[in-house]
C-alpha cells in the first residue's frame, strides 16, 4: 500500500495544479498576494517571470542553513538587486529575515552524516517553509510557495507535501508548484547570464559546501 501510495504521489504534476489554480481565480477577476520564500536571485529570476504577471509578490529571503554570514548577506544583496531590476507587471516587495545560523545548526545535530537530500534536508526544507508560512499569515497573504523546486537537485513531491503540511498550521494556503518543469531551471541560468547574478555550486550550507569540495557538482542555485 505505501509503495502504490508513493507512485500516485509521483504522478502528480504540480506545474499543471499551479496553473490551474491561477486559472481558477483569473476568472474571478482576483489577482492574489503571493509571498515567495526565495533561496537566492538565481533561482528567483525565472521564478518570478513566471509568477509576477498573476500575483503581488512579496519575496521572502530567509535561509539559516547558509554556512557564514558573509555569504549570507552576499546571497540576500543579490536578491535585492534581481528584484529592483527584473521588470515585474506588478511590483515586487521585498524583505528578509534575520540570519539564524543556530536555527539550522540545532536542526540538523544527529544528522550530521546523512546523505544529501536526506532526512537532513527534508528538514531544512520544513524549517525555511515554516518561517515563510508564518511570514504569509503575518502579511496577510493569499498563498506562499518557495523557489527551491526550480533546482534539478530538490525534490518536487517533498516540497509540496511539507508546504502542505505547513499549510495546516498558519492557515495560509501553500501555492503547489514545481518551477523546473517547462524549462524553468534552464530560464534560471538564462537570466543570471543576462544580470550577471552571482552564482554558487552549493546549497549554503557547510555539508553541501564540504560534499562540493570533495566531489564537484554542477550550479544549481
Amino acid at each position: 500500500m505505501n509503495d502504490m501510495n508513493q507512485n500516485n504521489k509521483k504522478k502528480r504534476n504540480y506545474r499543471i495544479e499551479m496553473e490551474r489554480e491561477i486559472e481558477s481565480f483569473e476568472k474571478e477577476g482576483r489577482k492574489p498576494a503571493l509571498l515567495l520564500h526565495c533561496c537566492c536571485a538565481p533561482c528567483s529570476s525565472s521564478v518570478l517571470e513566471q509568477l509576477t504577471d498573476h500575483f503581488h509578490v512579496t519575496v521572502f529571503y530567509y535561509n539559516p542553513n547558509i554556512s557564514s554570514e558573509t555569504e549570507y548577506l552576499k546571497r540576500e544583496k543579490e536578491l535585492e538587486r534581481l528584484v529592483a531590476e527584473q521588470p515585474a507587471l506588478n511590483p515586487v516587495k521585498f524583505s528578509a529575515g534575520p540570519y539564524e545560523p543556530e536555527k539550522f545548526e540545532e536542526m540538523a545535530a544527529g544528522l550530521e552524516n546523512e546523505p544529501e537530500r536526506g532526512s537532513r534536508c527534508l528538514r531544512c526544507y520544513r524549517l525555511r517553509l515554516e518561517a515563510a508560512g508564518q511570514e504569509a499569515a503575518r502579511i496577510g497573504a493569499d498563498y506562499f510557495t518557495t523557489t527551491l523546486s526550480v533546482s534539478p537537485l530538490k525534490d518536487a513531491d517533498s516540497l509540496n507535501a511539507i508546504g502542505a503540511e505547513v499549510s495546516e498550521s498558519c492557515r495560509v494556503p501553500y501555492l503547489f508548484s514545481d518551477f523546473k518543469k517547462k524549462d524553468g531551471y534552464l530560464r534560471s541560468i538564462r537570466l543570471s547570464e543576462e544580470y550577471g547574478l552571482y552564482r554558487q555550486d552549493y546549497c549554503g550550507c557547510r555539508f553541501s559546501k564540504n560534499n562540493v569540495a570533495s566531489h564537484g557538482r554542477p550550479k544549481h542555485n
